[in-house]
């Protein structure tokens, strides 16, 4: 059945809560699109006239998708080269939804979404849905088909497995761009010394690069080795000009929600460091290299304007 300019309509009014709802799950930008358009072509084949609640027939078709995505990308993961990371959506980028409230900031966090890979994948769509989105238990329920009191149990559950991982505090933009501004200092200081100072002592520093960009297949744990690898990381090279296509331009940024580092080679986003930091200092850098990863970040930085560069690196 051919759809009216009114369904169709119906329909984009609410695909930006649908790719916000589907990036949350899944993890990435462009899984995120694909899981919105079958939702559409569902959409598209549906009787939709006998839809009395587009938005919550949507969602359940979206969610149900994406926990399919889910399941098969655990086993695909297993296969991934090095270290799997989210894809980083950089600030203005539509698809970070709502950001009213603490919980929804938190939930779309690099941190977080890194912590989300623990829960199965119907904790992480109970999650998703009553922590970002502030469904009621009963909808929940509805969506995926369970009882609501097992909605309110799930999402206690994977609440409680996300709070016993996760450090992150919020603290104003004035004071983590001094934060940023600081580690970038220290990080080109070619002194081990004053990164040491900004980290904790248990801090990590976790790198993303799909086998197509080197990057250390475990994570480095402990003050001294991370800054001893961001020390070497900002260290000049020609190699690593080489691999980049060029010398990079380092601009402080925000992505999802929290202060990044971007490095950017003729327009293009080469890398993003991601910062944990907590009341004791930087908690953690999870850095973004897989170029695979960075096209949504490249057409979002594109049309933003980022200004001059602090520095360029290498």
């Amino acid at each position: 059945m051919a759809l009216t300019t009114h369904d169709v309509d119906r329909f984009e009014a609410t695909r930006p809560r649908l790719e916000a709802i589907a990036y949350r799950l899944l993890g990435s930008a462009g899984e995120a699109e694909d899981a919105v358009q079958e939702t559409f072509l569902r959409w598209q084949a549906a009787d939709v006239d006998r839809v009395e609640v587009p938005e919550a027939w949507l969602t359940k078709v979206l969610t149900n998708l994406c926990l399919n995505q889910l399941t098969s990308a655990r086993a695909r993961r297993e296969t991934y080269v090095g270290q799997w990371l989210p894809e980083p959506l950089l600030a203005g980028d539509p698809m970070l939804g709502p950001a009213d409230t603490v919980e929804q900031r938190e939930s779309v966090s690099y941190a977080v979404l890194t912590l989300l890979e623990r829960l199965t994948p119907g904790e992480r769509a109970v999650y998703v849905l009553k922590e970002a989105f502030d469904y009621p238990h009963r909808e929940i329920a509805e969506i995926l088909d369970i009882s609501e009191a097992a909605s309110q149990q799930i999402f206690h559950r994977a609440k409680k497995h996300v709070a016993a991982g996760k450090t992150r505090t919020e603290i104003d933009e004035t004071a983590a761009r001094r934060v940023v501004e600081e580690f970038l200092a220290a990080a080109t200081s070619g002194k081990t010394e004053p990164l040491v100072a900004l980290l904790t002592s248990d801090a990590i520093a976790v790198g993303d690069g799909g086998g197509k960009v080197p990057a250390r297949a475990r994570a480095f744990e402990g003050a001294l080795a991370v800054a001893k690898f961001m020390r070497g990381l900002f260290k000049p090279a020609p190699q690593k000009r080489s691999l980049v296509g060029g010398s990079p331009e380092i601009h402080i940024w925000k992505a999802n929600g929290s202060p990044a580092v971007l490095a950017v080679v003729e327009g293009r986003v080469v890398g993003v460091i991601c910062l944990e930091i907590g009341t004791d200092g930087i908690v953690a850098f999870r850095s973004q290299v897989n170029p695979d990863k960075l096209e949504r970040a490249t057409e979002v930085w594109a049309a933003t304007d980022h200004g001059e560069p602090l520095f360029h690196a290498f």
